[in-house]
């Protein structure tokens, strides 16, 4: 039994002890250090006797001493909480330890107080660098403190400061879901759009009307509706969008669609019989489990967190006039 699980942890002296060397030629072994004049059996010796005893270096020494450790910080105002936006940890936390980093992640809940705890611990530990991640799309101003180290930000960016930033691509997200009801063969396709100002409100519809353009269909301002961004915003707007008497309809999100659909059943109408449906987001509690399926556009969570290891790393390069733009895939399903 090691020293460590009878009750304390295992020295380097208990090491070099055991394989009758000197606590520095432990040192030397442990740390890989170049120039060590070390023969290999005294090097075998030391690393059985590691095995052995179940030694386990100081990471905050070596952390201290070598002015960097194999940490990378994530901090985030909820997305931990945000069942589909928890990919974004997920992604980075699988692309951080490819490359031989472990992740640190706080969640703030949007709390100023614990956002700057959480950088100023981060920073204590010499973390590699950070992630600051947003759960929705939108600018933000990054925390002073971030330029004390290396940072990435990720599903948000910074208009006032030229910060490497990760973000959807929002324009191209619209444009493959009106391309997917193009496709499909309808011409008359409105778009439900959210009231809030956002990247995704502008962008959803820039791809929308980019999509219709290519298709040789004029721009037509009034199939385009506006609807709170939730089930209730969808279901309300089902009797405006039905007087438009389109075939298809692009909701602003999946939430919307859903709200669309209670509607749309109500009246007696099937999705896509009498009309079809494409949502945006690919959120798998909705998107996967309404009848029919619905055909969405996913937002590349998984992938935003994994780029933005990327680019700390210096792996992967972001513009540095402009924010990486993560592509949005289609998801087809039975709605159109």
């Amino acid at each position: 039994m090691s020293s460590e699980r009878a009750g304390h942890p295992v020295t380097m002296r208990e090491v070099a002890e055991a394989a009758g060397v000197s606590i520095a030629t432990v040192s030397y072994v442990l740390n890989d250090k170049r120039g060590a004049r070390i023969g290999p059996e005294a090097r075998e010796r030391v690393l059985a006797a590691v095995q052995q005893l179940g030694y386990r270096p100081n990471a905050l020494a070596k952390t201290l001493s070598s002015g960097s450790s194999n940490f990378i910080g994530l901090v985030a105002d909820a997305i931990a909480t945000t069942p589909f936006a928890g990919q974004i940890i997920h992604g980075a936390q699988d692309e951080a330890w490819k490359h031989g980093f472990v992740l640190l992640v706080a969640n703030t809940e949007g709390d100023a107080a614990a956002e700057e705890a959480a950088i100023s611990m981060m920073l204590e530990h010499k973390v590699r660098g950070i992630l600051y991640s947003t759960w929705y799309h939108r600018a933000v101003t990054a925390p002073v403190a971030l330029q004390e180290t290396e940072y990435v930000l990720v599903d948000c960016f910074d208009p006032g400061m030229p910060a490497p930033a990760v973000v959807p691509d929002e324009v191209a997200g619209g444009y493959a879901a009106t391309r997917m009801l193009l496709d499909a063969g309808h011409s008359r396709i409105a778009f439900v759009n959210t009231t809030t100002p956002s990247p995704a409100r502008s962008g959803r519809l820039a791809g929308y009307r980019r999509a219709l353009g290519e298709a040789g269909l004029e721009f037509d301002e009034s199939l385009v509706l506006s609807a709170q961004p939730e089930q209730q915003g969808g279901y309300a707007a089902t009797d405006a969008l039905l007087a438009l008497r389109t075939t298809a309809v692009f909701c602003h999100n999946d939430r919307v669609a859903m709200g669309l659909y209670d509607g749309l059943r109500e009246r007696g109408l099937s999705i896509p019989g009498d009309i079809a449906v494409v949502g945006f987001d690919n959120q798998e509690v909705i998107a996967a489990h309404l009848r029919p399926p619905l055909s969405t556009v996913a937002l590349p969570h998984y992938e935003l967190g994994a780029a933005g290891v990327r680019v700390l790393l210096g792996l992967e390069a972001a513009p540095a006039t402009k924010p990486l733009h993560i592509s949005c895939p289609p998801v087809p399903r039975e709605s159109i």
